[in-house]
């Protein structure tokens, strides 16, 4: 059975990131998440925000701009 619920550390892992970029990302939005004792993301919600991060640089979150093609 596939996880349907990730940690943030999981999520920092599956993205190649640190976790306070993660927690920088539901702060502002860009990802879902949902607090059960500690912040959990969908399986469903990460697959969605990683389709619609595509082609995007999300380097500066203030900022995001589409990537040169």
């Amino acid at each position: 059975m596939s996880a349907i619920l990730y940690t943030v550390k999981e999520v920092s892992a599956l993205i190649h990131t640190n976790p306070s970029y993660v927690y920088e990302l539901i702060r502002r939005g860009f990802l879902p998440a949902m607090k059960l004792g500690s912040y959990k993301v969908r399986a469903e919600s990460l697959e969605k925000f990683l389709a619609d991060s595509e082609g995007k640089d999300l380097t500066d979150l203030d900022d995001v701009k589409d990537l040169p093609k």
